[in-house]
């Protein structure tokens, strides 16, 4: 087991070193950020002192060395765009983009699940190919379509729920959320069915098609031999046995969700880190873009890193095979 570990985190520091790399590229490849703080109409002397102070008249890799441990704490300069520092604005927005990817996630689970165990136990009736033809719409509209139709419906149409914007904030030291108001529960419900939709598809099918194959398996037709009810065979059984690969699944899925919710977060206007980098591509803001593709590859790393720990905790053969490979 600690082998295992000690593995995985070196995999994770590899991954980490590449991605910080790749932004750094991002200073040296697009734009030059002594144009963007000083102007256009800025004299040579101006622009060597600012690299000066910078620190870009170093060699590469001391650049690169002074970026990695400014970025091991945090660091990432101020935004070309706003004047702040980058950690603040990324604190400032982290809570929403966080909030609404698991209320996505919860939300994908609570209802993909049932609906996925529906489909396999209730193979060929009309109800379970209705989901299954669901299924194909959530995985094929994109996003931003679906969360058009959303606002065109129960925004403007019905007028049940604002369209934009996060609502009523309540601050819980220095985090925020909108999970303590009914404002911010009802601007935060078609941001989420708009996230999830994707998500709950997947693991509907997912889940049928595991429920499927695990009630085909050996160990299934015992059970059924010893007499035990259909509920304790789906229930007890085959959906234990399901959920070991739909935990992976929605392991990897939550650092999606956060990753992708930028076309959500620009569709609703919502105040996340989606929408942070969408204005900072635009405005070319490079150590918002950098500090973005960190946060996110971190978030993907660390998530990535729990599912492989709990799956091996959860799996038998997992270990099993690691012991006999040794």
């Amino acid at each position: 087991m600690l082998a295992f570990i000690i593995q995985r985190l070196l995999q994770s520091v590899l991954v980490m070193v590449t991605v910080a790399f790749i932004a750094f590229l991002l200073f040296q490849y697009v734009g030059d950020p002594v144009v963007f703080l000083l102007g256009q109409d800025a004299t040579p002397q101006q622009i060597a002192q600012l690299r000066s102070d910078l620190g870009l008249d170093r060699p590469f890799f001391v650049q690169y060395a002074h970026f990695l441990w400014n970025a091991v704490h945090g660091e990432f300069g101020l935004s070309l765009r706003q004047g702040s520092k980058v950690s603040s604005l990324i604190a400032e927005r982290l809570p929403a983009t966080i909030e609404l990817a698991l209320v996505a996630a919860l939300l994908a689970l609570l209802v993909g699940i049932p609906m996925g165990v529906y489909a396999a136990l209730r193979r060929g009736s009309f109800t379970s190919g209705l989901l299954m033809t669901l299924s194909l719409l959530g995985v094929s509209l994109p996003t931003f379509l679906i969360g058009i139709l959303l606002i065109l419906v129960f925004s403007v149409g019905l007028g049940w729920f604002p369209s934009f914007g996060r609502g009523e904030v309540i601050q819980l030291g220095a985090w925020s959320t909108g999970l303590l108001s009914a404002k911010g529960w009802q601007h935060i419900t078609l941001p989420a069915i708009t996230l999830a939709v994707f998500q709950l598809t997947l693991i509907m099918r997912l889940v049928r098609a595991e429920m499927l194959e695990v009630l085909r398996t050996d160990y299934i037709r015992f059970a059924r031999a010893r007499g035990l009810s259909d509920r304790a065979i789906h229930f007890g059984h085959a959906l234990k046995n399901t959920l070991v690969p739909v935990m992976t699944i929605a392991g990897l899925q939550l650092g999606g969700l956060i990753a992708f919710a930028i076309i959500t977060e620009t569709v609703f206007q919502w105040p996340g880190m989606g929408l942070l980098f969408i204005q900072a591509v635009t405005f070319a803001d490079i150590p918002v873009m950098a500090a973005y593709l960190c946060l996110i590859a971190l978030i993907f790393v660390v998530i990535n890193l729990v599912v492989d720990l709990l799956y091996f905790a959860v799996d038998p053969r997992l270990r099993v095979g690691r012991e006999g490979g040794h």
